[in-house]
């Protein structure tokens, strides 16, 4: 292993320091104390310098083996970031241009007793920006980034991390580091290099199978033979193979049968079952004498996406179907975790992904603007049951196609592939964001003429290119070449549709920031939202590490320059005023931290809406739209602290919304909407039974905690997997009913109850905007905190009705059970889960309580 502590300098050599590898030059500065933290105030302008540098990493090592004795010695690196030259004893080894890509240099002759290695890395700002010159035959658009992301140019031309020079919540350090392992091989006879296991169930035999894959490095002149067993104890399934090893790079693929007697456990999504693995031993036994024996955690489970005609709608279906069962998929969209990949630890993927989970999530989207994650990332979905959208790393851009770009991406692809296709979270492959939708729209203006072109080159790199690996690699799952797209019906046009947001085919993307977001008839009734989002402001405690006192304020210059979506402020501003009344308060930190509040109350609410009308849109089709099978929205985590999509704070605090999350993505909810006058209530099912329920649906007088009236409606059946109507009735009818209200004066609760304790949250309706609301009046709130195990819990006492009612704890790491919600008793316990040691004193003194009547 060549981890550890490198020797790092400038260009001039003026700064030179230690620094770690796998590492990257920022983190090295920072860890050195040359320069703050990066994401602290401005310093992402003030910075800038690091980025146009071209910077060097080198070190002295020992070979610890006799050179002579093995016959290929490699020097192997698992990731460049990203332009580089390699040097062993001032011998130029190989270059890098491609972050996303393994590179293993052959130094069978350069490698001594003692060596010197260098890798003299190129600013990725000045190479794009070359790149882009050279590339004479036409533009690739788009030249740079708004202004407002304060970023670099021409990404596109350079295979990065896209959002490394910026994107819209996320800001431009487009670094230089050896991102990745590096390490010395040396091996004689032969050396494995990539081993995937893939599960196939051949329906009519009712049998499982495996597809072993092993990709090997021959040394030996002449072919080697040997044999190969694989073991899996558990499942009675053994089995020997044997095999010939032709020299040079070349596979073997092994078909292992599941002994048909043996009960196998499939792996299922959060929420519908057990992530069973099993442990298979796979021993390659040549002749040569050297043994390597391979131990793999193996899952069985089967993934379709299903695109067939509907009954009375035009169009196509397009969902997902786990091991033969339709899944209704609830998650987000995946962003990189931090400016610096080093940072992203075991422990930060751990617990972005198990928040994930918590709030009822089984899929998450990894976006196509970041990086392909690191292996640890997948296992953990494997092990929570968190399915995988896997896009390309290709965003919001055109692409060139000249033939070193191509080459290099037809190795990132097969590379990136084999490495993943083991993992039964990854249910599907898919080229880009959004490209076929700039190419569809026009986004960049391109002459008419011209656009042939364009076309041209987008089918040679999704299709001709990464669709033919892919399907080459991995037959075991489904490809789409874009998101959002047609699907079938894309191809069926060329790949590139007339429409990519048609509701009738494929998945949508959907913003809008100009609407009343909780006007449920603005969403697209679509087969599958896999973008859809509102911004909100981080917690305070969040943006106080990276701030001083003058920056908290909702118009500071940092304000501004957190803010990196054009408008995006003053559109929360809007979409709050709708329904809140916004702060009036002449403290401006106090006011700072009620818009902050006020953001992630209208985040929440806005999102819960929408994602409720994509739940209870599953089962039905009208005007020819509906049967929507998906939600995942606009986005999971941040990157830095500044206001963005996300529902997770930079380092894991849950945002309002990701509380809400845990419960529009409930298993079992009710869902209220309101048409024509006319109130439907409808239950959502993602259960594998029906179940018979009772409806409780409460009507509370904004001024009182004695309900005004209570109804429970049983014998109420929600079928398995569906959504379908439960209640009506006129809005109207029920404030006569319950006597002494008016829309603006009251406020409706709901839930389901069933046997064995099976219970949905309790959701909430709102019959007027709450600037509008008559009688809420400021309340006494109260909270006592108490250690229970491992766990705090806050008892908390009310003395009237009170809205989004929100316990902080600043900067204490850890999370509520509930938070947000509608008080509608004297009292409530709410859970901490502590993700780090705390006490009852620091909770208690930590402690913030906010409701919406606590704004003014």
């Amino acid at each position: 292993s060549l981890r550890g502590t490198w020797r790092l300098r400038s260009g001039n050599g003026s700064v030179s320091l230690r620094a770690e590898v796998p590492g990257c030059v920022h983190t090295a500065l920072l860890c050195r104390g040359l320069i703050q933290d990066p994401y602290y105030r401005f310093n992402d302008v003030m910075y800038r310098w690091i980025s146009l540098d071209n910077w060097t990493y080198s070190r002295m090592f020992k070979t610890p083996f006799d050179v002579r004795k093995w016959q290929k010695v490699n020097l192997v690196f698992e990731g460049v970031d990203t332009v580089a030259q390699i040097l062993l004893n001032n011998v130029s080894v190989g270059r890098t241009d491609n972050m996303f890509n393994r590179y293993s240099f052959d130094i069978t002759h350069v490698i001594q007793e003692v060596n010197f290695v260098e890798v003299r890395f190129l600013s990725a700002i000045s190479y794009a920006a070359e790149q882009s010159r050279c590339h004479k035959a036409h533009s690739i658009p788009p030249v740079c980034p708004p202004p407002v992301q304060k970023g670099e140019c021409h990404v596109n031309f350079i295979r990065k991390e896209q959002c490394s020079f910026s994107w819209d919540w996320g800001p431009s350090f487009p670094t230089q580091g050896i991102w990745k392992d590096v390490r010395i091989e040396a091996y004689n006879h032969y050396h494995l290099i990539y081993f995937s296991i893939t599960p196939f169930f051949v329906k009519n035999a009712q049998q499982w199978y495996l597809e072993v894959e092993s990709i090997f490095d021959v040394v030996s002149s002449k072919p080697l033979a040997g044999l190969v067993t694989v073991n899996i104890p558990k499942l009675q399934t053994q089995q020997m193979f044997s095999v010939k090893l032709q020299p040079g790079e070349g596979s073997i693929v092994l078909l292992v049968n599941i002994n048909k007697s043996a009960a196998v456990e499939t792996w299922w999504p959060n929420g519908h079952g057990r992530q069973t693995g099993y442990n298979m031993t796979t021993t390659f036994m040549m002749e040569a004498g050297c043994q390597i024996e391979k131990f793999s955690k193996v899952y069985f489970r089967t993934v379709e996406l299903v695109q067939e005609p509907i009954p009375g709608s035009p169009g196509l279906s397009f969902y997902f179907r786990i091991n033969g069962l339709p899944i209704f998929i609830k998650g987000s969209n995946w962003i990189p975790a931090d400016s610096f990949q080093d940072r992203v630890t075991y422990d930060t993927l751990r617990l972005l992904l198990k928040s994930a989970a918590d709030a009822n999530m089984n899929a998450l989207r990894v976006w196509g603007g970041g990086v392909y994650e690191q292996d640890e990332f997948y296992d953990i979905c494997d092990e929570l049951g968190i399915m995988i959208w896997q896009d390309f790393m290709f965003a919001c851009a055109l692409y060139p196609t000249n033939q070193n770009y191509l080459e290099s991406v037809r190795e990132e692809v097969s590379h990136q592939v084999r490495r993943l296709k083991s993992h039964p979270s990854i249910i599907l492959w898919s080229g880009n964001n959004e490209n076929e939708a700039a190419i569809a729209n026009n986004w960049f203006s391109i002459p008419y003429p011209d656009i042939g072109v364009y076309v041209k080159d987008y089918v040679t790199l999704y299709v001709k290119n990464i669709r033919e690996i892919v399907l080459s690699e991995d037959k075991s799952r489904p490809f789409v070449a874009s998101s959002p797209t047609n699907g079938l019906e894309s191809v069926k046009e060329g790949w590139l549709s007339r429409d990519p947001y048609d509701t009738h085919y494929g998945d949508t993307h959907f913003y809008d920031y100009n609407s009343d977001c909780w006007n449920w008839t603005v969403y697209p009734k679509t087969r599958f939202a896999s973008e859809y989002g509102f911004q909100s402001w981080p917690s305070f405690s969040t943006i106080e590490k990276v701030s001083s006192p003058e920056d908290w304020s909702y118009t500071s210059n940092f304000s501004l320059h957190r803010q990196h979506h054009e408008g995006g402020n003053i559109q929360m501003l809007q979409e709050i005023g709708r329904h809140f009344k916004l702060p009036r308060s002449p403290d401006p930190v106090k006011h700072f931290k009620d818009m902050i509040y006020l953001t992630q109350v209208m985040q929440a609410q806005c999102i819960k809406t929408e994602t409720e009308f994509y739940r209870f849109s599953q089962s039905e089709i009208i005007n020819g739209e509906g049967h929507t099978m998906g939600a995942l929205y606009w986005q999971l985590n941040d990157i830095w602290q500044a206001p963005s999509w996300s529902s997770l704070e930079y380092g894991g605090k849950w945002k309002l919304l990701h509380y809400f999350a845990q419960n529009f993505f409930a298993p079992l909810l009710p869902v209220a909407y309101e048409d024509k006058g006319i109130l439907h209530i409808y239950g959502v099912s993602d259960l594998h039974e029906d179940h018979k329920l009772t409806l409780r649906v409460v009507v509370h007088a904004w001024s009182s905690l004695e309900p005004v009236c209570t109804l429970a409606k049983e014998g109420v059946t929600v079928k398995a997997q569906s959504a379908g109507p439960i209640y009506k009735e006129s809005i109207s009818d029920l404030l006569e009913r319950c006597r002494n209200c008016t829309r603006k004066s009251c406020v409706i609760t709901f839930c389901l109850v069933g046997e064995d304790g099976l219970q949905s949250p309790t959701n909430h309706y709102f019959l007027s905007s709450l600037k509008d609301a008559v009688g809420l009046e400021k309340t006494q709130l109260s909270a006592s905190v108490s250690q229970q195990d491992d766990v705090y819990i806050f008892f908390l006492q009310n003395t009237a009705i009170a809205p989004f009612v929100t316990l902080d704890v600043g900067s204490i790491k850890g999370r509520f059970s509930d938070n947000g919600f509608l008080m509608t008793e004297k009292k409530k316990m709410v859970v901490f889960y502590p993700w780090e040691p705390t006490s009852v004193e620091e909770l208690e003194s930590s402690l913030i309580l906010t409701s919406l009547l606590d704004v003014v």
